[in-house]
């Protein structure tokens, strides 16, 4: 394709309030463009790339035995208020309605439509299982949009769901989708993680490895264990202080407020602090308490103790509970009724360091069991670098990345609602056992822009690049470079190889830094040479550059695409 036939705006200066680094390169070299908030219009070199994404996908996915269909996006109420989601979805389904006053939805997701599709036709468990999947455009009204085509209104989608008559048939595809999703991503050259996301219900994300990304991650340094930071769990094994229990005093603490101020206006360490905070738990005040180290998972508390809402104390409320401010709260001598709950953790701590529950004091030496009674001690706290990986090998470290991919088992949650039904094996009407598993098509884009960049500008794998080969003719007035130029161009295409040929009118200079944003895998420079029938072929990914003859061209071409 000839680049003066084309459309790639590139792009100077980095553009108002782009801040990821994806988010910059795709805009200033020309693959995207913002049309309105969160809504993005693909480009040239945005859609090729998109096309091989799509195509490892399909591929992987009818290896699996996996259909592909396209539902619609324009959504009917009735479905929805069926399954008893239209008001209870959120904010963030868009409504619309047609010129009838008829009611509509944009489309965030697919459960309602494709248990409508399946429950007419699909009646015997021996048309199970079934595995269904589909490449869409999806909208959701985010609350704030931002950072790109990474939390965006509008954004392509690959979701798939399966169908059982089983939970072990479940249990099989499950494992198999995991596969397929590693192998995808393998293919893709990603960096990524699968971690767990919720153990209730068997959801696991796959994240891309960024130090941007806003999911948080721990992971084992040794073996294959990774969890979001919110479900990671602690085991730890701690033994009981053999620390000779001191006298309880109470010192004057006047305007130390956080668990840093005490430790330093004390000269205490921060894990002989016990932090203590006060919970409106399903309606009732409840202590919770960890070491000064360490922070309250409110998720791992809600989980634990099975409640439905989990909300900290306002000033107001530990004023009414406890007489005192929120700074000089403690467990020691609460009011009747206020239990506590420990982390695991403060079964090791002795002569310990906790509000008084009277502003400005705190009470030194004091000691869980003996100065106050403790409910029960729980997994409550977030897990730290350095903690013993939950499956005893290795440590846990932290990293940050995207969230690019998520599977979980629905179980029945959704066919009951919709009368999902077949016959079962012997007869008996039974509901759909579902999975559904998700992969953002257009996140996937961002994140491989995201790993594969320098400050020049993109590098894409040669495999996902919207081109193999960037030729560059730096003086088209030069007869001898143009004809060259087109005589290489003429051949690499009748090879089959996707060239993008800068016959542009632009100084040398614009053209080397036009094909550093857009970061093909290979640039051929027809120059000063061109009379010798040499040309400088530069590879992006490690810069190295070389001269060849042009009657070598072919020859080493292919040497550098054959090989992974």
């Amino acid at each position: 394709m000839k680049q003066s036939k084309t459309f790639i705006p590139t792009m100077r200066q980095t553009p108002a309030g782009a801040e990821l680094r994806s988010h910059q390169l795709l805009l200033r070299a020309g693959c995207i463009r913002q049309t309105d908030c969160g809504v993005y219009t693909y480009l040239t070199l945005a859609q090729r790339v998109l096309r091989k994404i799509e195509d490892i996908v399909r591929q992987e996915m009818e290896a699996v035995e996996g259909i592909e269909i396209s539902m619609p996006t324009l959504q009917g109420s009735d479905v929805w208020k069926e399954m008893g989601r239209w008001d209870s979805y959120g904010k963030e389904l868009f409504h619309l309605q047609d010129r009838h006053v008829n009611e509509f939805a944009l489309s965030p997701t697919d459960e309602e439509q494709i248990l409508s599709l399946l429950r007419d036709d699909v009646c015997s468990y021996k048309r199970l299982p079934l595995t269904l999947y589909q490449m869409k455009t999806k909208f959701r009204d985010v609350d704030r949009p931002r950072n790109g085509l990474l939390y965006s209104r509008e954004f392509i989608m690959n979701d798939v769901y399966s169908f059982h008559a089983t939970e072990e048939s479940l249990d099989e595809k499950y494992e198999e989708i995991i596969q397929t999703f590693t192998n995808i991503l393998t293919r893709l050259g990603m960096q990524f993680r699968m971690v767990m996301a919720d153990r209730e219900t068997e959801t696991h994300e796959f994240i891309a490895l960024s130090t941007v990304g806003e999911e948080k991650i721990a992971y084992s340094d040794s073996s294959s264990y990774a969890a979001t930071i919110d479900l990671a769990e602690v085991k730890m094994k701690y033994e009981i202080s053999d620390e000779k229990l001191q006298k309880t005093t109470k010192v004057a603490t006047p305007n130390q407020r956080t668990v840093e101020d005490i430790a330093s206006f004390l000269a205490v360490e921060r894990e002989k602090i016990i932090k203590s905070l006060l919970y409106t738990i399903d309606g009732e005040s409840v202590m919770v308490i960890c070491c000064g180290n360490h922070r309250i998972n409110e998720k791992k508390l809600q989980r634990a103790l099975n409640a439905n809402r989990v909300e900290l104390a306002s000033e107001q409320q530990v004023e009414e509970v406890l007489g005192c401010h929120v700074g000089s709260v403690g467990p020691v001598k609460l009011p009747v009724g206020v239990k506590v709950y420990a982390d695991h953790a403060i079964i090791a701590v002795a002569n310990c360091v906790t509000g008084a529950n009277e502003d400005d004091f705190h009470l030194l030496n004091v000691n869980p069991e003996r100065d106050f009674a403790i409910d029960d001690y729980l997994d409550i706290r977030y897990v730290q670098e350095g903690d013993a990986s939950p499956d005893g090998i290795g440590t846990i470290q932290f990293t940050q990345g995207i969230g690019i991919g998520k599977i979980s088992k629905q179980g029945t949650q959704y066919s009951k609602r919709m009368k999902g039904m077949f016959l079962n094996d012997r007869g008996r009407t039974m509901p759909f056992i579902m999975g559904r598993y998700e992969l953002s098509i257009s996140r996937l884009l961002a994140a491989i822009a995201e790993q594969y960049n320098d400050e020049k500008g993109l590098k894409w794998p040669k495999h996902l690049a919207p081109f193999d080969i960037h030729l560059v003719a730096v003086n088209l007035k030069d007869d001898v470079q143009k004809k060259l130029a087109d005589e290489l161009y003429a051949v690499l295409e009748s090879y089959r190889y996707d060239v993008l040929y800068d016959d542009r009118a632009e100084r040398a200079g614009v053209k080397f830094a036009d094909s550093d944003l857009i970061g093909l895998p290979v640039r051929i420079t027809v120059g000063k040479r061109a009379e010798e029938g040499i040309v400088e072929v530069t590879f992006r990914h490690n810069e190295d550059a070389m001269d060849w003859q042009k009657e070598e061209v072919l020859e080493k071409l292919q040497s550098f695409f054959s090989a992974e």
